[in-house]
């Protein structure tokens, strides 16, 4: 199955955030999945180096309109890269062409993409796949949210987003949502 991996473009090899998003890419490889990211910097690179090390094929969904703003190319770990226009279609290609979404920390970018994610399978522009959330500081975001918006999002909303506290959790999680 194809994976998709969100996450942030901060982290650098040596720090923590970096170490958990390789091991979720050797988690995800071992497994035998495919895994798909944005194709750069910070955790898109450390779990296509993940995915990589540990025998497996990585795909990256990369656009123009990044690599003007950013002035960056593909990580090396990038097997095989799906160069697109814009962002729009680059996220929307990492949502289409996965049957499992994950998110590890991350800034905006991330949460928009858990967003737009969470938003196309309640209106089922997205056909029904697991969205896993990796983090406690997603998890009290969202329960804040959840709180504060409490009329608007209903139980069966709620339902469609699945916490791990660990990158080990969420594999685990997957398997068995796809036995």
């Amino acid at each position: 199955m194809n994976v998709t991996v969100f996450g942030g473009a901060s982290p650098i090899p040596g720090q923590p955030e970096y170490q958990q998003a390789m091991r979720l890419g050797q988690l995800l490889a071992q497994a035998g999945h495919t895994v798909l990211t944005g194709g750069y910097m910070g955790t898109m690179e450390a779990v296509s180096r993940g995915a990589v090390e540990a025998g497996g094929h990585t795909i990256g969904v990369t656009c123009e309109e990044i690599e003007r703003w950013r002035s960056s190319l593909a990580n090396p770990w990038v097997q095989e890269e799906w160069k697109l226009a814009t962002l729009a279609e680059r996220l929307g290609s990492l949502m289409d062409n996965a049957g499992a979404l994950i998110a590890l920390p991350g800034g905006p970018g991330t949460l928009t993409e858990i967003s737009l994610a969470w938003n196309r399978l309640l209106v089922e522009s997205l056909s029904p796949r697991p969205l896993i959330i990796i983090g406690e500081a997603w998890r009290e975001l969202f329960e804040q949210f959840f709180r504060s918006q409490d009329s608007y999002i209903s139980a069966a909303a709620r339902s469609e987003l699945t916490f791990a506290a660990t990158v080990e959790e969420a594999a685990e999680i997957l398997a068995l949502t796809h036995l």
